[in-house]
Parts: C-alpha cells; sequence; structure tokens
C-alpha cells in the first residue's frame, strides 16, 4: 500500500475494501469485506433479487462496497477487486460501451466525490478470497431470510471443536430503523460502525434492487 496515496496520508488513515460479484443459475450476489485502519473487517455477503450478469454483479459490489465505506467514516479508500474488466473501465483504461456499464461508472464517478482519495486495483483472484466467497454463498442462497445456518468447526475428522447457530430473521433490521427514527446507535463504536454499514445496503440503493426501508421525510440537499 505503500507510494499508492501521497506521502501525507499515513497508513492509519487508509480502509480497504475487497469486492466480488457472481453470478449463476441460482442467482447472483455480492461479496464484500470492508477494513477499516485498524485492521477489523466488516464482511458482508449480498443476495441481489433480480438477474444480473457477471460483469453487473461486480459493478453492485463496488458501488455497494464503496457506499458502505463512505457510511463507516472512511475518507481515503484502496477498492481491490479481480474482474479487470472493471478495473480497467473505471481507471477509463477501457471504454464502456453497453448503457448499463455506462450507468455504473456514473455512479462510481459520483460515489468517487465522497472520498479525499480513492484508488482501484486489480488483484489476483487467490488475494481476494473473502470476497469471492462471500459473493459464491450469496448468489447461491435461495431462501436466506429465515433460514437457519450452522457453521461447524471440525479441527480434525469427526471432532467438532465448536458449533455456532445464526438464524437469519428480521430482528437485525431494529436497530438500524431505531437509528434512523431516533438517531439511536450503540455505544461501542465500532458496533455504531458495523449497523451504519449494514444500514447502507438499506438506505442507498443498487441500480436494480428495491429498498426494504427508506428514511421518513429526508431533508432537500442541502439543508440540515
Amino acid at each position: 500500500m505503500a507510494g499508492i496515496f501521497a506521502e501525507d496520508i499515513s497508513q492509519d488513515q487508509v480502509w480497504l475494501l475487497h469486492v466480488d460479484g457472481s453470478s449463476t443459475t441460482q442467482g447472483s450476489g455480492a461479496g464484500i469485506v470492508i477494513t477499516s485502519p485498524q485492521g477489523e473487517d466488516l464482511e458482508f455477503a449480498i443476495k441481489f433479487e433480480f438477474k444480473a450478469s457477471n460483469n453487473e454483479a461486480e459493478y453492485e459490489a463496488l458501488v455497494i462496497g464503496m457506499r458502505m465505506a463512505h457510511e463507516a467514516g472512511a475518507r481515503h479508500l484502496l477498492a481491490y477487486s479481480d474482474s479487470q474488466l472493471i478495473v480497467k473501465q473505471v481507471e477509463g483504461i477501457y471504454e464502456a460501451k453497453e448503457e448499463s456499464m455506462i450507468q455504473y461508472l456514473q455512479q462510481i464517478k459520483e460515489l468517487k466525490t465522497s472520498f479525499d482519495h480513492f484508488q482501484i486495483i486489480q488483484i489476483p483472484r487467490e488475494e481476494n478470497i473473502k470476497a469471492d466467497c462471500l459473493s459464491k454463498l450469496a448468489s447461491t442462497l435461495e431462501d436466506y431470510r429465515m433460514r437457519h445456518i450452522t457453521i461447524q468447526y471440525l479441527p480434525e475428522a469427526r471432532a467438532p471443536l465448536a458449533v455456532q447457530s445464526i438464524t437469519l430473521g428480521e430482528d437485525w433490521k431494529i436497530p438500524i430503523i431505531r437509528w434512523i427514527e431516533e438517531d439511536h446507535l450503540p455505544d461501542d463504536q465500532w458496533e455504531a460502525t458495523r449497523l451504519k454499514t449494514r444500514a447502507a445496503r438499506i438506505l442507498y440503493t443498487p441500480l436494480a434492487a428495491v429498498p426494504i426501508y427508506r428514511r421518513r421525510n429526508p431533508c432537500p440537499p442541502g439543508d440540515t
């Protein structure tokens, strides 16, 4: 990372964003990993409720990831993607000809103004494993809202070390709604950041997605 941004930007100011999109016969989705300057990760597997090509999924991942990073407080953002097409188009090296790609690029151009510094870098897929796995998980889930997923950790064959159960239901919306309506955030700063980035997926809608919740009576531009 050294030398990528200006010398007056220290490493403890830079946020990292790893993104990946996946499109399969079962659906499409995005994997997003946001890393704070302190090295803490926020990981998201986002299932798309609309059809998307692989390139569209890659762009959705980048757009959503940039919005989440901004919502988390990033001012200096270094993004990584293993898609050569997306990286080269964002850099202006490749020309976008499809209308959907042009629209995504316009969104990214606008999002870049949210940061003091932004750069995107292409990396090999093997260096983007977390985001890749999350995108594949999201794209293959069919009914994820009320799914009960059991994660088992096996240190050796037939010797489970620990089992953690995760239920994906409606309760996760409550803290977000409290923040939107009552400006209430958790006392823990990192938990507050996690809540804001999760809310970013809802408050800021991808091109083809439909939000499940929006701010009520938002202020017009320029108002506070």
